[in-house]
């Protein structure tokens, strides 16, 4: 792995046509059985070797054994009922028909633990496994039973530790937790919701980050994005949190949108992995496009602490595509770490 600048994904990558239709979030498995169990594993090695092909020095499972980043892992845990659904709305964004928490919410055994190996013996670089956040997952279910949003956070947090330990054990070198929640429900993040955050990472010995973003490139963030002005400042209200917090990195969404770039200094200390990567269109970004979004970023960042990343995952988009903008961002990490070796 690169020690300066080291690049990875997000999150998704799309699935092979194989697989699940293409372009297609919540696509239905084409596979069924023992065959959808082989089909996943393949096309998550897959996904590794077209990461290390393209020249990034962190790899992640691309999310290919799981059909939304949320979903999967709830459908493993006990309490939750899908057949008892209800309509409820997703970060004050859009509607979706959502399974109910019914009971007391339990995980009986690890829902990832044997794709982190799989994934662990693709490769000898540093591996990534992202897991939904608390808030995350609160805000994609239906509560009959807790009757607070803080409670039921506080047991998904118990489950994911136990999960994240399981995955620590598999071989994985950082673990991340997805909380795009935080960009919309302030006062929760700042009343418990990182603390929250923090139990999910308790103990852990790998490196811990949690990804906060706009969301992915689909029609309703695109629309509400278009309703957020000329600023998007939401992250000036997690971002001083997180600064304090526990947790090791935090991930964030840059290219091609309005966050005011100099918000990033409200995490002066800690690791940043930057989205130089858009994800909500097709445009193929340039090497030198990167760079600069980098050379941007390292005004706030000091060097030894900056990930250059995607924006968020890329699940929506063709394959093609997906691949190009992987060999964008290691060109454009490359170009900067050359500029930094000739300045010292």
């Amino acid at each position: 792995m690169n020690a300066q600048l080291p690049t990875s994904i997000v999150g998704s990558l799309p699935k092979p046509a194989w697989l699940a239709e293409p372009e297609k979030l919540w696509a239905p498995w084409r596979l069924q059985g023992e065959e959808l169990v082989e089909g996943q594993r393949d096309a998550l090695s897959l996904s590794a070797a077209e990461q290390a092909l393209a020249g990034l020095d962190i790899i992640s499972d691309g999310e290919q054994t799981r059909q939304h980043f949320v979903t999967t892992f709830v459908e493993s845990l006990g309490g939750v009922d899908f057949e008892r659904r209800e309509t409820v709305r997703i970060r004050d964004r859009y509607d979706a028909s959502v399974p109910s928490v019914v009971g007391a919410v339990s995980r009986e055994r690890s829902v990832f633990a044997e794709d982190a190996k799989t994934l662990r013996a693709q490769t000898d670089r540093p591996i990534k496994w992202a897991l939904p956040g608390p808030m995350t997952m609160i805000d994609t279910l239906y509560d009959r039973h807790y009757g607070s949003r803080e409670k039921l956070a506080t047991e998904f947090a118990k489950i994911l530790n136990e999960e994240a330990r399981e995955l620590e054990a598999a071989g994985v070198d950082i673990i991340q937790f997805d909380e795009p929640a935080f960009n919309v429900f302030f006062d929760d993040v700042k009343d418990w919701g990182v603390s929250v955050l923090e139990q999910a990472a308790e103990g852990l010995r790998c490196e811990t980050a949690v990804h906060i973003c706009f969301g992915y490139g689909i029609k309703a963030n695109n629309d509400w994005k278009a309703t957020l002005g000329d600023q998007w400042r939401q992250y000036e209200q997690s971002f001083p949190l997180l600064q304090e917090s526990a947790i090791d990195i935090v991930s964030l969404e840059c290219q091609n949108s309005r966050v005011p770039i100099e918000l990033i200094e409200l995490l002066r200390g800690k690791k940043v992995m930057v989205g130089a990567i858009d994800v909500a269109g097709a445009d193929i970004e340039t090497p030198e496009t990167v760079a600069d979004t980098l050379r941007g970023v390292l005004r706030f960042v000091d060097p030894d602490k900056l990930y250059p990343s995607t924006n968020c995952g890329m699940a929506p988009l063709p394959r093609q595509v997906a691949r190009a903008k992987m060999v964008a961002l290691a060109a454009g990490a490359e170009i900067v770490r050359g500029e930094l070796a000739l300045t010292g």
